[in-house]
């Protein structure tokens, strides 16, 4: 089995879609009206507009209702993105060091989904993820 994706549901995913390629730095490639998808070398963000929910089964999905996921993207510099983004996003924290070794900094996406930058600065955390 092979991770493939991970897709938000969005009720605006034009807006989506114009948070996520200024966050991430690259532009999405839409394969439909209603779905684009951002595709980096580890692993892919899909976004669908609420209308492709009924494709799949209606109200299955729901734009804004995330309260339990938090989508993290592992970075070269905090401290430079934060810089960069911080007056342009919804804060949640600033950055800081966590107790497993990550430099991150949390914000909310247009929908309300959490996002983490982070950096690995310990040894520990430099060695999980093959940075050393």
């Amino acid at each position: 089995m092979k991770f493939a994706s991970t897709r938000l549901i969005a009720a605006d995913i034009k807006a989506m879609v114009t948070f996520y390629e200024l966050v991430m730095g690259q532009t999405a490639d839409w394969l439909a009206p209603q779905f684009a998808e951002i595709v980096t070398p580890a692993a892919t963000l899909a976004i669908g507009s609420a209308e492709t929910v009924a494709i799949f089964s209606g109200g299955s999905a729901e734009p804004g209702a995330n309260r339990t996921a938090i989508l993290e993207f592992m970075v070269a510099d905090v401290d430079v993105l934060f810089a960069r983004l911080k007056d342009k996003v919804e804060l949640v924290h600033e950055p800081k060091l966590l107790p497993w070794g990550n430099r991150s900094f949390q914000f909310r996406d247009p929908e309300g989904t959490i996002v983490s930058l982070f950096m690995p600065v310990t040894e520990a955390a430099k060695v999980r993820f093959g940075s050393r």
